[in-house]
């Protein structure tokens, strides 16, 4: 992997975050996909037998900035910590989830756990690759929460309900069909 000077990964991160910020206000992700390289590839895993695989600048738009966010108007997504490591032209961020929708008690709905973000750095501010991770099992169950209590978006529920009719979902494999590995690196 090759090294970056701090400063350009530092520039790289800061711009991230911002557009991550203005995404946020506009309820519309797919203009972070300028931020990724053309041949890109940005996933996650959903349990035992799902990856969410995006392969390409164009995939990372309409299938993990598009389709994947629906529903998630008016959440974020803020960053706790950032960690760069320049010599391998890496960062890792972690953050929360936290929704727009409040409890009566007057606090957010929000995932339990850890959420965070692995990049690799392409150079020219656009990222190469992209890993998340979250705790599944704690976002199902605040959706299901949020639904009991009527507070989930019309567009999460009817996400929800796409999920569960086979082929669906763009962007969803079984584990041993994903077409780029989650540990998979770009030479």
């Amino acid at each position: 992997m090759p090294a970056y000077p701090r400063e350009e990964m530092e520039a790289m991160v800061e711009h991230w975050l911002a557009v991550n910020k203005a995404a946020e206000a506009d309820g519309n992700w797919e203009p972070m996909a300028a931020c990724y390289t053309d041949d890109a590839t940005y996933g996650w895993n959903y349990g035992a037998k799902e990856n969410f695989m995006a392969v390409g600048r164009k995939e990372i738009e309409e299938f993990a900035l598009g389709s994947e966010m629906m529903g998630l108007d008016g959440w974020e997504y803020p960053y706790v910590e950032t960690l760069i490591d320049e010599q391998k032209g890496q960062f890792v961020g972690f953050w929360r989830q936290i929704a727009d929708a409040t409890r009566p008690d007057g606090s957010h709905y929000e995932v339990a756990g850890i959420g965070g973000s692995w990049f690799r750095y392409a150079g020219n501010m656009q990222w190469s690759w992209q890993r998340d991770w979250f705790d599944f099992g704690n976002a199902a169950a605040l959706f299901m929460e949020m639904m009991t209590d009527g507070t989930l978006s019309s567009g999460m529920t009817a996400r929800m309900e796409r999920s569960l009719r086979p082929g669906q979902l763009p962007g969803h494999y079984p584990l041993d069909e994903t077409p780029v590995g989650l540990w998979e690196v770009p030479s």
